[in-house]
């Protein structure tokens, strides 16, 4: 049977170097794919596809932006597959020049008035790519923190990757931010847009060098000697074993990943093209709530080590609901001190969530089959919710000029992975040889 031994006796300088080299490479990849997020709602309409009217043209832009959440499953799957077989850090390492290149050629594309119909379409196949590649990250840089750290204090080392997805974020504001306040809309629109796409491939070399220092994951390796041969078709056999496990940690993606995209995402567009407000104002009231998120994760994770995973996520879902519609309320207002408000307690309650997410999903499959489990959950998810959010919110937004039934769609989101906080077993504190012997 595999147990933890190696993991529990990693020392504390190394478990730093693990949970460094995870969040430094996970906030660049998340830089990468929340830069063409913050595009789509502020450039990619007007410059990729301008012979539609604003609305559409926008919703056009997000459309591409969903691409890289559909082909994020694949990249999980295919990642997922290898990492259970020959480890975690090489697909990390892959996973990771797969999406600096795809951001940096993107900050290189031609746009529709230079090359016409072939511009949209070198989006949509670097989008793609970014996605392919994303779809891979989360699981191994998830499960090389949480398979290094003592059980006990699970939660919040694996807090930390998480961590790094709202960082990433909140430097693609920041740089868009910069960018946008130095600039003239049409210089931003000619080029400025283009810089924060460039700069990646710096971010990717200083990733890179951080994780060639990572050893393999200990428990991986463990479990590998224990079989006596890599596992032939793992995804099968999280299907099969573990379906229980796929259904409650796509469930509790659900609210999550919708939240995110509409405050982060979806929030911009609202803000900029429907309220009239400044550009540089709602880049800011997102760069302020992402910084709050940032802290608010880890401190999250660790309340789940302590009271349970269960009660924080539900906690997390439930303010999800009742916030959506404080949300938009003050977002109406057009006062900048209450737009801050908005997105800081709406990515407050996505933190919530977020902080524990980590460690509860990879605390429902066995080492085994750990990354192509916990990845099919997690990265399945986003093609119904994360990837539609923006798009679905924009529909509500076209349909019925009312911000309520977007409010609405938040809510049962937030009731559906209430519920499955509600119907999954608690897990915190339990060694991953407990955790292996378990069914569902």
């Amino acid at each position: 049977m595999t147990t933890t031994t190696a993991a529990d006796l990693a020392s504390p300088s190394t478990m730093r170097k693990v949970v460094l080299a995870s969040m430094i490479g996970t906030t660049i990849e998340w830089y990468d794919f929340f830069l063409y997020g913050s595009a789509s709602a502020l450039v990619f309409g007007k410059l990729f596809f301008p012979r539609a009217d604003p609305l559409t043209g926008t919703m056009l832009a997000f459309a591409t932006y969903a691409l890289g959440f559909l082909a994020r499953p694949l990249g999980g799957v295919v990642f997922g597959h290898f990492g259970d077989r020959i480890g975690r850090k090489q697909l990390l390492m892959l996973s990771l020049i797969m999406m600096g290149g795809s951001t940096f050629l993107i900050g290189l594309l031609p746009t529709f008035a230079q090359v016409g119909v072939f511009a949209p379409l070198g989006l949509v196949l670097l989008r793609l790519v970014q996605g392919f590649a994303v779809g891979g990250e989360w699981g191994g840089a998830v499960l090389m923190v949480t398979e290094y750290g003592e059980a006990k204090r699970r939660g919040f080392w694996a807090g930390w990757p998480q961590a790094g997805v709202p960082a990433g974020n909140l430097l693609a504001a920041a740089v868009l931010t910069v960018m946008s306040a130095v600039q003239s809309n049409a210089d931003f629109l000619a080029w400025g847009w283009r810089v924060p796409f460039l700069l990646s491939v710096v971010l990717v070399a200083v990733g890179y060098w951080v994780r060639t220092t990572l050893a393999e994951s200990p428990l991986f390796q463990q479990a590998l000697e224990d079989a006596g041969a890599p596992p032939r078709a793992p995804l099968v056999d999280a299907i099969r074993e573990r379906p229980g496990g796929i259904a409650i940690g796509a469930g509790l993606r659900v609210a999550e990943n919708i939240s995110f995209y509409v405050f982060a995402t979806f929030g911009l567009t609202y803000l900029v093209d429907h309220l009239h407000v400044p550009r540089t104002t709602a880049l800011n009231a997102t760069l302020i709530g992402t910084a709050v998120e940032v802290a608010v994760i880890p401190i999250a994770a660790s309340l789940s080590d302590r009271l349970g995973r269960r009660p924080v996520y539900f906690f997390g879902a439930v303010a999800l609901a009742v916030w959506s519609f404080i949300f938009f309320r003050l977002l109406d207002t057009g006062q900048t001190s209450l737009i801050i408000a908005a997105m800081v307690g709406g990515l407050a309650c996505h933190g919530i969530m977020y902080g524990p997410q980590a460690a509860f999903i990879a605390e429902l499959f066995p080492t085994r089959m750990r990354y192509s489990g916990a990845s099919l959950a997690y990265q399945g998810t986003s093609i119904f919710a994360g990837s539609l959010a923006p798009i679905i919110a924009l529909a509500l937004l076209g349909r019925f000029n009312s911000w309520v039934p977007i409010a609405i769609y938040l809510a049962i989101a937030g009731a559906i992975s209430a519920f499955a906080a509600l119907k999954a077993r608690e897990t915190k504190g339990l060694t991953f040889a407990e955790i292996d012997a378990q069914a569902w």
